[in-house]
């Protein structure tokens, strides 16, 4: 599976992405310290969604098209104001992805640091950025940044972690890298979105990640029913690790609003569950 951005900007995976990634970053925000934004496979960080690439799978009419042309009930659509405010300030011809929406939620004493390998996109990428002292625009592989970018010196941060799928080892590399990460790192926040097309997959690993001895990680997933026209996604979820307090409450309210909205027949789904839960989070 390929999940290169510029094909899929604003689709229903999109959207669950950066409706957690809001709460994240807002949660953060409650305390006056500095943090810091890792967005390891940055992209580019703007989107046409009438060009070529978006056209070609028109996968953003199942996403925020349909978010925008449903209801969504007003205890959710708070909580999801800051994601409509900005990444669909201009839908829907405009999406904004991660490191635009960080971006606009920090404050002065906040950093991003957005990584992208693509040269093409990384180019967008650094020039939509160029001057802003508050973003650091690197081009690598966004895995070596669990390990050569941590812990930021603010000691205080997400590392969000939305890789393209174009390989079939991203669920080990997640794995692999987070406990690298945790290392250096352990009270950071990590959140990792991936595709359910392959259940099996997904929970080898589920599986794999309960068994490293980290604490305190939670997995959603938002299902939009049994089958999807073109690539196949009919269906998508995070892992968190470190997750806010308040974040579970928050999920009870948001996924449901996103599973109606963007639901296609009785088969849509929405979950979230402790993988490894924390004697203080009980649910």
């Amino acid at each position: 599976m390929n999940y290169r951005h510029a094909f899929h900007a604003g689709n229903h995976g999109d959207v669950l992405k950066h409706a957690v990634l809001v709460r994240l970053v807002e949660y953060l925000k409650r305390k006056d310290k500095a943090f810091r934004v890792i967005d390891t496979h940055a992209g580019r960080g703007i989107y046409d969604l009438a060009d070529e690439a978006a056209e070609r799978s028109g996968e953003w009419r199942y996403g925020v098209g349909r978010l925008l042309d449903g209801v969504v009930p007003a205890e959710a659509r708070a909580l999801l104001a800051p994601y409509f405010d900005i990444a669909l300030v201009d839908a829907p011809r405009t999406y904004r992805g991660s490191p635009r929406i960080v971006r606009e939620l920090l404050r002065p004493q906040d950093r991003l640091t957005a990584i992208e390998l693509h040269p093409d996109d990384h180019l967008a990428l650094a020039d939509h950025f160029d001057g802003d002292r508050q973003v650091r625009v690197l081009r690598l592989d966004g895995w070596l940044a669990m390990k050569g970018h941590l812990p930021p010196k603010e000691r205080r941060g997400l590392i969000f972690v939305d890789p393209p799928f174009e390989k079939p080892d991203e669920f080990d590399r997640f794995v692999t890298h987070l406990v690298e990460g945790h290392r250096r790192f352990s009270q950071g926040v990590y959140a990792f979105w991936y595709p359910t097309k392959d259940r099996a997959a997904v929970q080898a690993f589920h599986d794999a990640l309960c068994a490293l001895g980290i604490a305190n990680i939670l997995a959603l997933e938002l299902t939009v029913g049994a089958a999807f026209k073109g690539n196949g996604m009919i269906g998508s979820g995070m892992v968190i690790v470190n997750p806010p307090y308040t974040l579970g409450d928050e999920l009870d309210v948001i996924l449901p609003a996103l599973r109606g909205a963007l639901g296609q027949d009785e088969n849509a789904s929405s979950r979230w569950f402790w993988l490894v839960e924390e004697g203080a989070l009980k649910r």
